[in-house]
């Protein structure tokens, strides 16, 4: 995945190891954030598991199975949920690929499409197990899909970011969670929004990519790590 070590100095190069998607400074806080994000996860799937109405929260928010948006505020609804629909989150995931490549960072592109897929992977697994649904049996709501991928997304750029920038703890730890609350928000207000979700759906989809992100980062870095090592 990484170029070996030992290549560049064999070479006469000063070694080039390739930056961690994880930056060291932001593993604990995240990790942290993480375990509560999947605690939150597991108490709003036993909570709503088999419901098909929405719960007091829910209602007390909005009543999402009425269309609560028009024009113009509806057709912004409808181009955030085109993000997370296949064709958008494939455009999306394919420009930060190719972003990634075109810096000479392969780590950091295997991290966006495995953060992402894995996320997506969740959620699908999550909603039979679940049961939760809205507009009849067959819309399996919890966790919301869209926003758990738009999360995913924009947690995995920010980390990218921050790593490149070389940020500290503080300005690290707010870029990235501040991109996880605003793409969380706008795509779970998508959803409500338009009907196809309950607010507590947005809210286990945006910690379900709160749990993944995080730990897939840290198995991308520790893989690369271990076959850098097998490659020495």
């Amino acid at each position: 995945m990484d170029r070996p070590a030992g290549a560049d100095r064999e070479a006469g190069r000063p070694a080039v190891v390739a930056p961690a998607v994880l930056p060291p400074s932001l593993r604990a806080r995240l990790g942290t954030i993480a375990a509560l994000a999947a605690v939150v996860v597991v108490v709003l799937g036993v909570l709503y598991a088999g419901h098909s109405e929405p719960g007091r929260v829910d209602r007390w928010i909005v009543r999402p199975t009425a269309d609560s948006v028009r024009p113009p505020w509806r057709y912004i609804a409808l181009a955030t949920d085109f993000l997370g629909e296949p064709a958008g989150a494939a455009a999306l995931v394919v420009a930060a690929v190719t972003g990634c490549l075109l810096l000479r960072r392969p780590r950091a592109a295997v991290f966006v499409v495995a953060g992402t897929g894995v996320t997506v992977g969740a959620t699908t697994l999550l909603k039979p197990l679940v049961g939760r649904t809205i507009h009849g049996a067959d819309n399996l709501s919890y966790p919301s899909g869209h926003t758990a991928f738009f999360t995913a997304f924009a947690l995995a750029v920010a980390l990218l970011a921050a790593g490149r920038l070389g940020l500290g703890r503080t300005a690290g730890a707010s870029l990235v969670l501040a991109a996880a609350l605003v793409a969380g928000t706008a795509m779970g207000w998508a959803q409500v929004a338009l009907g196809a979700h309950y607010p507590t759906d947005a809210l286990g989809g945006w910690c379900t990519a709160l749990t993944v992100i995080p730990a897939t980062a840290w198995l991308v870095d520790r893989r690369a790590g271990v076959s850098r090592r097998e490659r020495r």
